[in-house]
């Protein structure tokens, strides 16, 4: 959740969840944790969700490490799902580690593909089926790494906003929601800690949302040369990008980054102006529907 709405990471990989859930011929389950819950799962639901569970407290308007772990193993270990993902989000990245390891689960980090497929351990005289593969890039995007957990469950992975496409299944959609008794799942302790005050600076800039994109590299020279990108995304009605290389450089905020390290985009247009095309920044574009590269070297990727 997101300021009380259902963040497009979670919509994300509710629809891919859905697709490996027909694969697996089961059915896909959603958490939702926090306060004032009611009708959030009609942004669920349509997405493909079979069941919703909901954890509706007032203290868990905002996230608190250990209720929220507390919530997620007792509803696990009830429910033994086969899989597990969480959006790569800062709440993501602190409850995901907490609750594999109290499961003894594993986890995979910044996956940017999950399929579903058997493995053959040859050394153990093993054959698995229908395992999860975590696929993400690794040694600084050089190769891509399936990773499996065969013999632990949940199989648990974070993904983050923009890598999975979002869509809808169908809005009338018939799913199920199952309340949980808050009470039963944490203890006192989990509320030792408690927010006192939130200050929150919105975003400023929203790459994910953008159709137009016009992204600069190390090759435009100089901040200056940089901020004419400025005026051409004016023009096109689009957002300002930058390659890792070009924010190391101070040519831009790392907001503004895309790729591997970065945001994950994939605007109608996409247009590279002095990128050397290297597979960290092409992680984070390449389902652009049209890309134009401007750059004087013929052979850049």
């Amino acid at each position: 959740m997101e300021e009380g709405k259902v963040a497009e990471v979670s919509q994300e990989l509710l629809t891919k969840g859905r697709q490996l859930a027909n694969t697996l011929k089961v059915k896909l389950e959603a958490v939702v944790i926090g306060k004032d819950l009611k009708d959030v799962e009609k942004d669920i639901i349509p997405y493909g969700c079979d069941v919703v569970h909901k954890a509706e407290d007032k203290r868990l308007e905002h996230y608190l490490t250990l209720p929220y772990n507390s919530i997620i193993c007792d509803l696990f270990r009830k429910e033994e799902p086969q899989i597990a993902l969480l959006g790569a989000t800062s709440q993501g990245r602190d409850l995901g580690p907490r609750v594999s390891s109290e499961l003894e689960s594993g986890l995979t980090a910044d996956c940017t593909s999950l399929e579903i497929g058997p493995h053959e351990d040859k050394k153990a005289g093993k054959t698995y089926e229908n395992l999860l593969y975590q696929i993400r890039p690794a040694f600084g995007g050089n190769i891509i790494a399936t990773i499996i957990n065969p013999d632990h469950r949940p199989q648990m992975a974070t993904v983050r906003e923009g890598v999975m496409k979002k869509e809808i299944l169908d809005p009338g959609y018939k799913g199920e929601v199952k309340t949980i008794n808050v009470e039963d799942s944490v203890k006192k302790e989990d509320f030792a800690i408690s927010i006192i005050e939130r200050h929150m600076e919105p975003r400023k800039v929203n790459l994910a949302g953008s159709q137009v994109i016009v992204a600069g590299g190390y090759g435009m020279g100089s901040p200056e040369n940089f901020n004419l990108l400025y005026d051409l995304a004016e023009v096109l009605g689009g957002e300002v990008a930058a390659s890792r290389a070009a924010v190391d450089a101070g040519f831009a905020d790392h907001a503004r980054q895309v790729g591997q390290t970065g945001v994950t985009v994939r605007p109608k247009l996409y247009i590279a102006c002095g990128i050397s095309g290297q597979i960290q920044h092409r992680a984070g574009m390449e389902d652009s529907s049209m890309i134009i590269a401007v750059n004087n070297d013929a052979n850049a990727p």
